[in-house]
């Protein structure tokens, strides 16, 4: 009796870690569009600085908040990092518009 507890508790811990990826990786490349729309464009003009900022905040004090318990939490440290990545993208072309 005790083991099938266990067992549905891992099976339930493997499937909620699966959403937790599917989930997290589909909220990482949300940012993909538009790192693939200044790259195209050459410019990120339409984009505000204060949201640009606001984003990169977000961002950095999110991973920081989770770092220590980055095994647990590595769905989240995945979204954040691809997210900076395309963040940087964003900004590079903001900085630097080619025109």
């Amino acid at each position: 009796m005790v083991l099938r507890r266990e067992r549905r508790m891992k099976d339930s811990l493997s499937r909620k870690e699966l959403i937790g990826w599917i989930g997290s990786f589909s909220f990482a490349i949300c940012g993909l569009p538009q790192a693939v729309r200044s790259t195209i464009d050459g410019h990120s003009n339409g984009l505000e600085w204060g949201f640009l900022l606001l984003w990169l905040i977000g961002e950095l004090g999110t991973i920081y908040y989770i770092w220590d318990d980055r095994k647990r939490l590595a769905p989240l440290l995945f979204n954040y990092c691809l997210n900076i990545v395309f963040l940087w993208v964003v900004i590079f072309y903001k900085l630097f518009p080619r025109m």
